[in-house]
């Protein structure tokens, strides 16, 4: 299944991709290291809040739904 990322998670892919290209035009193998890693952490973090929005997205949506039946049908 393929997820589309949320606002939130194109952020964090963002702010990771920016991390990345800096890393790349570091000459501090150490500093580089460090902000690869970090770039791999908001990778993760991106992933995580594009999954986390969805699945509230999922519930909200279903939460309306219930409320929409339990008046009397659907108003579509």
């Amino acid at each position: 299944m393929t997820l589309q990322m949320s606002r939130r998670g194109q952020q964090y892919m963002e702010t990771a991709q920016s991390l990345l290209r800096a890393a790349m035009s570091m000459t501090d193998e150490v500093v580089a290291t460090r902000l690869k890693l970090l770039a791999d952490d908001y990778q993760r973090r991106a992933e995580k809040a594009s999954s986390a929005d969805a699945e509230r997205s999922v519930a909200r949506t279903a939460a309306r739904t219930e409320h929409d039946w339990s008046e009397g049908g659907f108003a579509g």
